[in-house]
């Protein structure tokens, strides 16, 4: 089963309202770029990149939390971020029973996520050692 498998069996088996966020915020941020790669890692959680992690999700008990790995980084004009102010990378989302999914918005924090990765995170990757010249 690939990651997409993984995740849309994920999503039905959360029956309540948590699987119909989810599946609202994985659609908002796949219809962001149509280069976005979808993973399951860590004991089965959603993962979403391009040039680098964009942004984890999991369903909890009373919530669903969209974390992006560099949110703090990001701009937020829409003022999505509601969790994860204690660190200095990371920033989260998270979702509770009769909040709506603002799609334009998420999708603009996944398209600042992007361009963050693109300009960072590629600038400063490793770099392969130079071949030395035969002596």
């Amino acid at each position: 089963m690939n990651p997409s498998q993984q995740i849309d069996e994920l999503i039905a088996e959360i029956p309540d309202w948590r699987g119909k966020t989810f599946a609202k915020i994985r659609a908002a941020i796949l219809a962001a770029d149509p280069h976005i790669v979808e993973e399951f890692k860590w004991m089965g959680s959603p993962l979403w990149s391009r040039d680098g992690m964009i942004a984890v999700g999991n369903a909890f008990k009373n919530k669903v939390n969209v974390t992006f790995a560099y949110g703090a980084k990001l701009p937020d004009p829409a003022g999505l971020f509601n969790s994860g102010f204690g660190g200095n990378t990371r920033r989260a989302i998270d979702l509770f029973e009769g909040d709506s999914v603002n799609e334009p918005a998420l999708q603009a924090l996944v398209r600042a996520a992007i361009a963050y990765n693109q300009t960072h995170l590629k600038k400063n990757a490793p770099k392969a050692p130079k071949a030395k010249a035969p002596a």
